[in-house]
């Protein structure tokens, strides 16, 4: 037994070597009757044939506007028909997806759209109080002049062509109806001749992750990447062609478009979205009507749903395995996940977007105790280590240290930012996730914390500095420092100490206003304290360490 924290994953089975169009067109062949998507609340239901005609009309669409290898082509929507479309659209055609995250507001949007450089996108009119088309005019405000696909925007200088997903036909925009009409003026020949020339290691994906220097990182994903490890998590969870998943978390993460689309499409398996948004009861109702063999979610929407007053009107009967990441797993909720929702096989996946996301899972023989106090064992073709982060040095089994990851799943780089990507993967190709960790005896590995100062709520990844750099905007605070704080909901929550200048004065409710509809929802602090100092070192480091044990006492939250 290897006495140091190291750990490889080995297989019988190799990795895929094929694009993500490739491997659809062969599930297609294979299961061409087979149902593939469930959309309840768009009343969709199509076999993988059906979905093949839509996707390929979707790609003809987008090459006839002229969308082309290697563009940039943002999707800002939430769980619908047309995010799976796009996101295989452009797999065929060898465009980049930029995962935009439902919940950005327009300094997000306007950052993401100009660090990748997309020249199009895909958006949906409104979703929850996201007016999604007021705030493309808002940014774009030459949309109102223009003809579709020939914008010349001051803020928005490489974006040229808007989707709307509107009913109604928006100025400067073409609808979705109209990008589905263009498929005529490319033909089927064309497309596959597009296809081909496209190579699995080429980047198809970007996804932005929280930053700690207060701007987004786009972590850039290629075929290999995403579709091996989608592949791989439902390998483990036995998933076949007869498996059925409702996906309730968000399509524009890993966890939605890589361990769900994609999951079930490398296996013929059903792709089930129950609602827009996460919706406790409309994911129950999925379960019963359409005999899902297998849910996901972050713990809190495991919550809810055990929670709902209706729970016990619905069957769970066909349920039988699903994945719950985000977040570590209280022992009472597995326990009634396995019983109450009939899912004994639950596993527990842990990951990050730079490595597609995911890199340990637990199995669904493993024991009780190792499925709530770990995050499992490494994936097949995967390495990961901890290591000491200030020498490098891998530590013994026990000692914690930082994990690392390397292998297929490591992502390309932060795009266009060379400094982040040498910062996160090293010369020898390690991934340095940031997480501090411990591998026991059986490799098992148990997340103890974070180097850096990263908040999870509710499965999101929230970096202070972010939320930081943003409140230092406002005109009355002098300074501000964000920590998490526990919260029985959410895993944590986000709270600001805020230093006013000088003969300021300030109430909670005038930051909460300040941070609404300028950064997404579950960056805005739930709690606020009002400071003269904080906590330092005799070097003048802030000590958050010491923030959150007040914070934590002064709230009550032991």
């Amino acid at each position: 037994m290897n006495s140091l924290s190291y750990s490889c994953g080995t297989s019988e089975h190799p990795l895929l070597g094929i694009t993500i169009g490739d491997m659809f067109d062969q599930t297609v062949a294979k299961y061409p009757n087979q149902e593939a998507l469930v959309v309840k609340h768009q009343n969709i239901r199509y076999s993988y044939a059906e979905l093949k005609e839509k996707v390929d009309e979707c790609a003809r669409g987008l090459l006839t506007l002229g969308i082309r290898k290697g563009d940039r082509i943002g999707m800002w929507a939430p769980n619908r028909v047309e995010w799976i479309l796009v996101q295989l659209a452009t797999s065929k055609i060898g465009a980049i997806q930029v995962n935009i995250n439902p919940s950005y507001r327009l300094s997000e949007l306007e950052y993401a759209l100009n660090q990748s450089g997309c020249v199009a996108i895909v958006a949906a009119d409104q979703f929850k109080s996201s007016m999604y088309t007021e705030m493309l005019l808002e940014l774009a405000p030459e949309l109102k002049e223009c003809e579709p696909g020939q914008l010349i925007s001051q803020k928005l200088p490489e974006l040229k062509t808007v989707i709307s997903l509107a009913t109604e036909q928006v100025s400067g925009m073409y609808s979705w109806i109209e990008l589905i009409s263009k498929a005529a003026y490319t033909t089927r020949k064309e497309l596959a001749a597009v296809q081909a020339t496209l190579n699995f290691d080429e980047a198809i994906n970007i996804q932005y992750t929280s930053g700690t220097t207060g701007f987004p990182k786009g972590a850039t994903l290629s075929h290999h990447n995403i579709l091996n490890n989608g592949h791989l998590v439902c390998s483990i969870m036995k998933f076949t062609h007869q498996d059925r998943l409702i996906i309730p978390v968000p399509l524009y993460h890993c966890f939605g478009m890589v361990m769900g689309n994609l999951g079930c499409i490398a296996h013929g398996a059903t792709i089930i979205y129950a609602s827009e948004g996460f919706e406790p009861e409309a994911v129950l109702k999925a379960v019963e009507e359409e005999k899902a063999t297998a849910l996901y979610g972050v713990p809190t929407m495991f919550m809810a749903e055990l929670e709902h007053p209706n729970f016990a009107n619905y069957d769970y009967s066909s349920l039988r395995t699903g994945i719950m990441a985000g977040s570590l797993c209280p022992t009472e909720l597995m326990k009634k996940v396995n019983t109450l929702m009939n899912m004994p096989e639950v596993e527990i996946a842990y990951g990050m977007t730079e490595t597609s996301p995911v890199s340990t899972q637990t199995l669904h023989d493993d024991p009780f105790d190792k499925r709530v106090s770990t995050v499992g064992r490494v994936l097949p073709h995967t390495e990961v280590k901890i290591i000491n982060p200030e020498s490098g040095d891998v530590v013994r089994r026990g000692e914690k240290g930082e994990l690392c990851t390397r292998g297929y799943c490591v992502m390309l780089g932060y795009w266009n930012d060379e400094e982040k990507t040498a910062a996160a993967i090293d010369n020898a190709r390690w991934m340095h996730t940031g997480d501090l960790a411990t591998m026991d005896t059986e490799g098992y590995i148990n997340i103890v914390g974070r180097i850096k100062d990263m908040v999870i709520r509710g499965g999101e990844n929230v970096y202070p500095k972010e939320i930081e750099e943003f409140l230092y905007t406002h005109p009355k605070i002098n300074d501000v420092q964000v920590i998490g704080v526990p919260d029985k909901r959410f895993g944590e929550e986000i709270m600001a100490w805020i230093k006013l200048k000088e003969g300021m004065s300030m109430l909670d409710q005038e930051v909460k206003d300040f941070c609404k509809d300028k950064i997404a929802h579950y960056k805005v602090p739930r709690y606020i304290k009002f400071t003269n100092d904080f906590p330092m070192t005799v070097t003048g480091k802030i000590r958050k360490v010491e923030m959150r044990k007040q914070s934590v006492q002064e709230l009550g939250l032991e």
